[in-house]
C-alpha cells in the first residue's frame, strides 16, 4: 500500500496545511518585526551592532545603571548637556532622595511628557524618586526568573508548532536523509538558542549563538513552509492544452 505524500492528499486537507503554514509564516514574519523594534532598533541607536545588544539584553551593563545607559544612547539628544550631566552625576553619587530635588527640574523638563503613566507610552515611569530609583540600579540584565518564565514558554510554543510544521513537511517527496535534517534543524536550534540566552548572561561572547541559532531556526521553518507548499500545489503540475480538454 503506498503511502500518503502532500500531492495525494485530498483538495481539503491541502487547503487546511496551507492555511496552517501560511498563518505560521505570517505569525514568524511579525515576531521577527517585534524582535527588531523592540531589541535590535533600540540597541542599534545606542550604536550598538546585535550581538552587543544582545549581551546587554541579557548580561546588563555592569557598572552602569538603566538611566545612564539611556542618557549616553537613545535619549542622549533628547536633554541639554548640562541637564544631562546634572543627572548623571546625582546617579554616580548614590542617585539619593536629598540629591533627588536637584535634579527633579530636568527629568519634569525633560522626562516626564513621555515618561509617565498618563502618556501611554511603554517606557518606565520617572515622575517620582521611587520611579527613578527603579531605573538607576546597576543593570544586571535579564533575572534568572525571566530566563525560566521566557524559555519554559517558547520551548512549548515553538516545539509545539514544529511539530505541527514538521508533520506535514515529513509527508513531502525530498528524501528521507534531508527530510531528517529539516526536521531535527529547528529543534536543535531552538536548545542552542535558549541554552545560549543563559550562558550569554555570563559570557557575553555567546550572543553570536543566538543570532545563529535564530538564523538556522528561521531558515528550517522556511524550508517546512515553502517546500510543502510547493509540493501541495505546484509541483508536477501538468497544463492541458485546451483543444485536448474540448476532446475529453
Amino acid at each position: 500500500m503506498s503511502s500518503s505524500t502532500l500531492r495525494t492528499l485530498t483538495t481539503p486537507k491541502r487547503a487546511l496545511f496551507t492555511c496552517f503554514l501560511l498563518t505560521i509564516g505570517i505569525g514568524y514574519i511579525m515576531a521577527l518585526l517585534y524582535l527588531f523594534l523592540v531589541d535590535f532598533d533600540p540597541h542599534q541607536k545606542m550604536g550598538m551592532n546585535a550581538s552587543e545588544g544582545i549581551s546587554m539584553k541579557y548580561g546588563g551593563q555592569q557598572g552602569k545603571t538603566r538611566l545612564e545607559a539611556a542618557l549616553r544612547g537613545s535619549m542622549s539628544d533628547r536633554l541639554d548637556p548640562g541637564d544631562k550631566q546634572e543627572i548623571i552625576q546625582w546617579i554616580r553619587g548614590g542617585a539619593t532622595a536629598n540629591g533627588y530635588e536637584k535634579v527633579k527640574p530636568n527629568f519634569e523638563k525633560n522626562c516626564m511628557a513621555c515618561h509617565s503613566a498618563k502618556s501611554g507610552l511603554p517606557v518606565p515611569p520617572l515622575t517620582s524618586f521611587e520611579e527613578v530609583r527603579k531605573v538607576t540600579q546597576i543593570d544586571t540584565g535579564a533575572s534568572l526568573s525571566q530566563l525560566a518564565r521566557v524559555s519554559h514558554v517558547h520551548l512549548f510554543g515553538i516545539g509545539i508548532i514544529f511539530l505541527l510544521t514538521g508533520a506535514i513537511f515529513a509527508l513531502s517527496g525530498v528524501s528521507e536523509k534531508l527530510r531528517l535534517v529539516i526536521i531535527i534543524l529547528p529543534y536543535v536550534t531552538i536548545w542552542a538558542d535558549i541554552g545560549a540566552w543563559w550562558i550569554t548572561k555570563y559570557q557575553p561572547v555567546f550572543a553570536y549563538v543566538v543570532l545563529i541559532g535564530g538564523g538556522f531556526m528561521g531558515l528550517a521553518l522556511a524550508l517546512q513552509i515553502l517546500i510543502s507548499l510547493w509540493e501541495m500545489w505546484f509541483k508536477n503540475v501538468k497544463l492541458i492544452p485546451a483543444d485536448v480538454q474540448r476532446e475529453t
